[in-house]
């Protein structure tokens, strides 16, 4: 059993992985996609699920920094809702507020030049979003 980590961007899908604990999740890979075509994740995300055995996704929920709801979160929660139609998985929202600031702070400790910290933010924020689930998870706090 693992879990899959996503962080939904405008043009990118970062996906993250959990181990088979369910203790230590690790950047897997970024999808791209054309502005808002959802539809062609699915394909790549359902060959992912069934590799690896993936049995709930947790998908970051970008709130804004008053808890309100915006665009991006809105457009989060419509992705939720096609996820759990295409696939028989549980699918979880975890707040994901600041977690690309906090990758990119990790980048910048780490050298990445930027280039790099680019072609990685998303697949690393989703590792995150993933982590600090399976944290909370893992105390009883879900």
């Amino acid at each position: 059993m693992r879990y899959l980590g996503l962080d939904l961007g405008t043009k990118t899908l970062g996906l993250a992985i959990s181990d088979e604990t369910l203790t230590i999740a690790s950047s897997l890979t970024i999808l791209r996609f054309e502005s808002e075509d959802y539809d062609s994740l699915f394909k790549p995300l359902e060959n992912i699920i069934s590799e690896y055995g993936i049995e709930k996704m947790v998908l970051g929920l970008p709130k804004n920094m008053n808890n309100s709801i915006g665009f991006r979160a809105q457009a989060t929660l419509d992705f939720k809702k096609r996820l759990e139609t295409w696939f028989n998985v549980d699918v979880v929202l975890q707040d994901e507020r600041l977690t690309t600031v906090e990758a990119t702070h990790y980048m910048l400790e780490a050298d990445l030049s930027r280039k790099k910290r680019k072609q990685r933010i998303d697949s690393l924020a989703a590792n995150i979003i993933l982590q600090t689930y399976l944290d909370k998870e893992k105390k009883g706090g879900i």
